[in-house]
Parts: C-alpha cells; structure tokens; sequence
C-alpha cells in the first residue's frame, strides 16, 4: 500500500500523473489498496465503482498519445451517496432505495469527470442526507479516523472519513445545514460551501428545502477546493437557483483584507478549545498584515438562527420523507420517525421565521459593509461520541444538534463558507475554523484561507489507522 500517493492531494496526484511520474493506474490502485486496508474500521466507502482501473488504464493512454488533459486527470475522486453516478448505485442511506442505480451523472460528478477525475466510489452519509451523524439502516455508521469511537460528523461523513483516511484525495459532499463543513472540521480536512447556487444540485437528492441546500467539493488542501471550485460552479440550464456566471467575483476589493472575529455573538456555548483556536487564527491573519477585530453582529443576537432553521424545516422536510417512506415505514431510520412524529411549526411561527431569516440576511449585508471576511468557529464543539442527544459545552449542556448553531446562519443567508483545520484538542482531535465571505465572494475565503493554511500550526497530520 503506498500512503505516499494516498495522502498527496489531488493537486499533486494531477501533476505527478501528468509529467508521467506515476500512473494514473498506480494512484487508483494505491487508494483502492487504501480502502481494502482501513475501511473495515471506519466504513466510510460504501460502493466501489465498476470500472475505475479500465478509466485509469485508458488515462494512462491518453497522456502517452500526448492529447490535452483536464486538470485532474487521472486522479481517483469519491462522491456522497446523494449524488446520482451514471451506472453506480446511488442508495441515500436508505432500504428504500437499496439497488437504485442512476442513468445519468450528477452535475458536479459530471464536472469532476470532464475535469479528467475518476470515480472511485461512493460515501456513506445518514438516511436522506438529514443528520449530524452518519448512520442509516442500510450502510450503517461511519467512524472517524481520528478515533473510532467518534463520529465524522454528517450528513457528508463518510466522504469526511475516506479523504482524511487517505481513501481519497477529493470528493463532493452537500450540506443543508453543518454537513459539508463540519464533517470536515470533524476529521481535520477542508471543504467549502459557495454562494447558494454557485455549483449546480441537479442530481443530488433530497432537494427540499431547495433555498438552503448547497454542492460542494471536500478535500485535504485548500488548492485542491479552489481548483474543483472553478469548475465546478456555474449554471448547468437545469437548477434555477444556479443563474449566476462562474467568472463573476465580488472579492478581494480590499487591501489589507478587513477581518471581523468571533466566538459567540448569541449563537450559544463553544468550547473553549475551539474557541482558543478560532483565536490563534485571528492572530495569525493579523500577523500577517491583515486588519483584526473582535467584533459582534447584533443580527446573530436579536434572531437565533438555529431556532429560525429548526421552525422552518420541521414544515418543509417532511413532504419528501412523507412521499418516499409512505409504504415503507418498517425501512425508516431514527431521524425520519421523529421528523413525522413532530408537530407542523403553526403559520404564523414559520412566517416569523421567514422573517428572520430576512432580518439575517439584512443583518450580514451591514456587516459586509465594513467588512471583507468573518472568522468563526466551524463547530461548537470537537468531534463527539457516536449517539450523543445532549453534551456540555463550556458548562452548559446542549442539544447534539447545537454543534451546527456556528453553521446554519450561512445556509439559511446562502453566503459562502469554509472549513479548514488549524488546531488540535487536548485528546488529539482536530478543529476547524470557518470563514465567511459576502455572497459571491469566494475568491476572499480561497485567498484568506490559502494564507491562513500556510501558517497553520497543524503540518501534515494523517489518523494513526
């Protein structure tokens, strides 16, 4: 097993392949060795795609015929089970939809294959994409690399655990509310969520509520998320939330870069590791000639973004549920039961909640006025124990759900956000911190987080698995 191939990052991967340093058949099979070796333990990879060697072999070809070359040709890449692949069963965590097998390729996986990557396989994620922890009925539960006795986090955490296990080097993820960056700040990996829209859900399932789901790229290096950003977004004429051109930025129009900082600004308790690490950051972004400030956003504290998303969703996410599980109620899995057990959020209360998503909205377009960036926390606190309903947070005990309080605000406000690690707990476990740009401004967040990696007090550390 070569973990010398298996923990470059695609970037990498590209160019060794593509000055013919390795194959592109020694990189596939390195990571198929990869999951053969260590996915016993964590269960991350949950379909193996038909045909990976054969592409591998045929890429191969291509370079040695001296033909022109997407950017990541050659190099292996996994996708989360919501993702529909062309001739590769696409089973969203469910009984119900065991064996299903797409004709057709997602957007993004179609992009990442036009780009030259090679589907690997798939990830495994909670039924329907709708949870903090990934576990289902049909796959079972993911474990963290780092400690197996924690969770990756979800709903993108089986395709957290392959990359930060050296399964893969890239891989697509999405996220309604915490579930492309908090996977990643759970495992120690990067992973952006763009502006609403930016990169196309079309072929992704669920949909609903289609204003606060997002498609994103996962990866070990925060190259590797801007290289998949560029070709991954813009409009593919099928999701009219994607109407914007790939080539439009509103970012970096300052210099210094203007950076606002915090730890809580009425989004509840953080640990006070995360929090010491969200502070290291902001030192380091002012050491590096950046403009710092602590600062509060008194939107975040007149309307509590999680309780907008929860009032919001308990209406919204149970038509689809209702639809594909009608008939099927001995395969639903924890999280849907207790969905169909709520009650309906009474109108006036949802209405409410529209409106403070607005207030929000309005809240983060005064700050943007002054500010170019915000640095927060990703998650509330580290990655936790399998199961966890409650957990004490600086304390005080919480909702497991409090981990997305950090998190929710940029899907409900569709501003883009990044995930990257840049600390470590007491007990070994990575952190993360997360950045905010305004709405299409992800050249800020790539440019900042780029920075802010290169002076990231953590170097190089795989799980010991």
């Amino acid at each position: 097993m070569n973990t010398e191939l298996t923990y470059q990052d695609a970037t990498a991967l590209a160019e060794l392949i593509r000055t013919r340093k390795v194959s592109s058949v020694e990189v596939v099979q390195a990571h198929l060795d990869r999951i053969e070796a260590v996915d016993g333990k964590t269960n991350a990879v949950v379909t193996l795609a038909d045909g990976a060697l054969d592409a591998a072999r045929a890429a191969d070809e291509t370079l040695a015929a001296g033909a022109a070359v997407g950017p990541l040709h050659g190099v292996p890449f996994t996708a989360k089970d919501s993702f529909d692949t062309a001739g590769v069963a696409t089973q969203r965590g469910s009984p119900i939809f065991a064996g299903r097998v797409p004709e057709t390729d997602a957007t993004s996986v179609a992009r990442m294959k036009q780009a030259g990557a090679i589907l690997l396989g798939k990830t495994n994620l909670p039924e329907f994409s709708y949870w903090i922890e990934s576990d289902n009925l049909l796959t079972g539960r993911t474990n963290n690399p780092w400690d197996l006795d924690r969770s990756p986090g979800g709903s993108s955490g089986g395709e957290s655990a392959a990359i930060a296990a050296g399964m893969s080097p890239i891989g697509l993820g999405s996220d309604l509310s915490i579930s492309l960056r908090g996977p990643a700040a759970d495992t120690g990996i990067a992973a952006l969520k763009a502006t609403h829209g930016r990169v196309p859900m079309t072929g992704v399932w669920p949909r609903e509520p289609r204003r606060d789901w997002h498609a994103g790229p996962l990866a070990r290096s925060i190259r590797d998320l801007a290289l998949a950003y560029s070709f991954l977004a813009g409009p593919d004429g099928a999701d009219g939330f994607s109407d914007v051109p790939r080539e439009f930025d509103a970012g970096l129009g300052n210099t210094p870069v203007r950076v606002g900082w915090l730890v809580d600004s009425g989004l509840g308790p953080t640990d006070t590791e995360v929090a010491a690490t969200v502070r290291a950051a902001a030192d380091a972004l002012q050491n590096a000639g950046m403009r710092v400030d602590a600062v509060h956003i008194p939107a975040l504290e007149r309307d509590n973004p999680l309780d907008l998303w929860t009032r919001q969703h308990a209406m919204e996410m149970k038509p689809p549920v209702r639809e594909v599980t009608a008939g099927h109620e001995d395969e639903m899995f924890t999280y849907s039961k207790t969905l169909l057990g709520t009650p309906d959020t009474p109108v006036a209360d949802y209405v409410d909640a529209e409106e403070g998503v607005e207030r929000l909205r309005d809240g983060f377009a005064d700050y943007f006025q002054r500010y170019d960036l915000l640095l927060m926390p990703v998650t509330t606190f580290p990655a936790h124990a399998h199961g966890l309903t409650k957990i004490t947070v600086d304390g005080q005990t919480v909702d497991a759900f409090h981990v997305s309080a950090t998190t929710v605000p940029f899907n409900l406000t569709g501003l883009p956000a990044l995930s990257m690690r840049f600390g470590t707990t007491s007990e070994g476990m990575p952190i993360g911190v997360q950045l905010v740009a305004t709405w299409h401004a992800e050249s800020t967040i790539l440019c900042t987080a780029a920075l802010l990696e290169s002076r990231s007090p953590v170097r190089d550390l795989h799980p010991a698995i």
